[in-house]
């Protein structure tokens, strides 16, 4: 059977697709823009109908598409959530539950890295369905925005489901997948989620100037998620030789590369190729992504791999926390009492970065949150630690920035002091 009469075999309505998922079943989806709508619409469907008793669905990092359909609250005392990173969807869950004693969402703690290997090896999947692009004429689709633990998920579950997407990207890289390999396909033409990120604060724009001042010509770069990222991103255009190698590729990544400011040429891994495991943005984010050779997709544990990171020289890593404590300590996904995102990929970033010749791990926050009333500069966390002391290299705030390597405990106090809010210095300053 050539490719074109298979894909034709296997072609089916949405409701078809899912018909054969059982109650109790695992199944798993494509995370942020690989979320399959058509697919997640048609099991919340039978979950409503009484057809599908219930089922485990675990996934990371949820975005509308699942909002509307199998992660609404109504459902979830049939469809069970298991979480490796927290949205706004998830912290609404969580909060209704609260109110009502029930906890609708089960999270699950891990790095972003060990994702597949949880989805391979710890978790019997019945089933996974995501988003893809259109197959060429060879019978090959590829994994467009969400490489991430797609490319193995696929390969482990008992059944793979793809929702054929013609405004998903055709990406390069290790992303493709062939018609062969699928037991079933729907199609659906549905605009891929464009996300637009707030203007930047004018804390946001000191941080992003001191941290733009330490990127130098030739570095590689890992940005996180968020208008800061976008911001630093936006003072380097007159930079040369940059590279990328990064979790997540952005709008502010890619204009770096149309700048002509990123060639990837010092790279040591991948040399000329910007390299990201997924991908978010707006309609001409996706655009540029299309069919584009100079973006190689890679699946999370390479990309994430803090000794593949590491082989590049002059690794520059951006992230976000939402505390840190005075001998160093971050914690970026607990706030309030309250599990508020995951540990994604940083730590593995922050210690690739440490580890690549030449390379500076740099953790940013705003010295205060909830309108200038709590400092993020703590003397003792509130939370888990995401980055551990040990690990914390560069901090740096709207007030300026220390780099902890080689500071003993009352040196880092010190020095962390030094950029926190005004406000809270004194008092820092006589805690224990």
């Amino acid at each position: 059977m050539n490719a074109a009469d298979s894909y034709a075999s296997k072609l089916v309505s949405a409701d078809a697709a899912v018909a054969a998922i059982g109650a109790g079943a695992n199944v798993a989806m494509g995370m942020a823009i690989s979320e399959p709508p058509a697919l997640l619409a048609a099991l919340a469907s039978r979950v409503e109908r009484g057809s599908l008793p219930g089922f485990n669905l675990w996934y990371f990092h949820s975005l509308l598409h699942a909002g509307a359909t199998v992660l609404r609250y109504e459902l979830t005392d049939r469809i069970r959530p298991h979480c490796m990173f927290l949205t706004g969807i998830e912290r609404e869950l969580m909060r209704k539950g609260e109110a009502q004693g029930r906890h609708p969402v089960e999270f699950v703690p891990t790095a972003f890295s060990e994702a597949p290997r949880i989805l391979s090896e710890r978790v019997s999947l019945d089933a996974f369905i995501v988003t893809v692009s259109p197959m060429d004429r060879n019978g090959w689709f590829t994994f467009g925005t969400g490489n991430d633990y797609a490319t193995t998920a696929a390969r482990a579950a008992k059944r793979l489901i793809v929702e054929v997407n013609p405004n998903m990207p055709r990406v390069f890289g290790d992303s493709l997948l062939h018609v062969s390999e699928v037991d079933a396909i729907v199609e659906n033409a549905a605009p891929l989620p464009d996300l637009a990120f707030p203007m930047p604060s004018p804390e946001d724009e000191a941080i992003a100037r001191t941290i733009a001042a330490m990127v130098d010509d030739g570095a590689c770069l890992q940005m996180g998620i968020g208008t800061l990222p976008n911001a630093v991103c936006a003072l380097l255009h007159d930079r040369k030789d940059l590279g990328i190698h990064t979790e997540l590729l952005t709008p502010g990544l890619a204009r770096l590369v149309e700048s002509g400011a990123v060639t990837n040429r010092r790279k040591t891994t991948y040399t000329g190729r910007s390299v990201f495991t997924f991908a978010m943005g707006d309609k001409a984010f996706y655009d540029f992504l299309d069919d584009n050779p100079s973006m190689h997709s890679a699946p999370v544990h390479i990309v994430n791999d803090p000794r593949h990171i590491a082989k590049n020289d002059n690794v520059v890593s951006v992230n976000a926390t939402l505390q840190v404590d005075l001998s160093g300590a971050c914690n970026s996904e607990h706030m309030m009492g309250r599990q508020y995102s995951g540990s994604g990929g940083q730590l593995d970033f922050v210690r690739g970065a440490r580890a690549s010749k030449g390379g500076k791990s740099i953790i940013a926050c705003v010295s205060t949150a909830k309108d200038g009333t709590i400092s993020r500069i703590v003397p003792a966390l509130n939370g888990p630690v995401t980055t551990p002391r040990n690990d914390t290299q560069i901090v740096v705030t709207e007030y300026g920035w220390t780099d902890l390597t080689g500071k003993s405990l009352l040196e880092r106090k010190e020095a962390l002091i030094g950029i926190a809010h005004p406000r809270f210095r004194e008092e820092l300053a006589s805690s224990s």
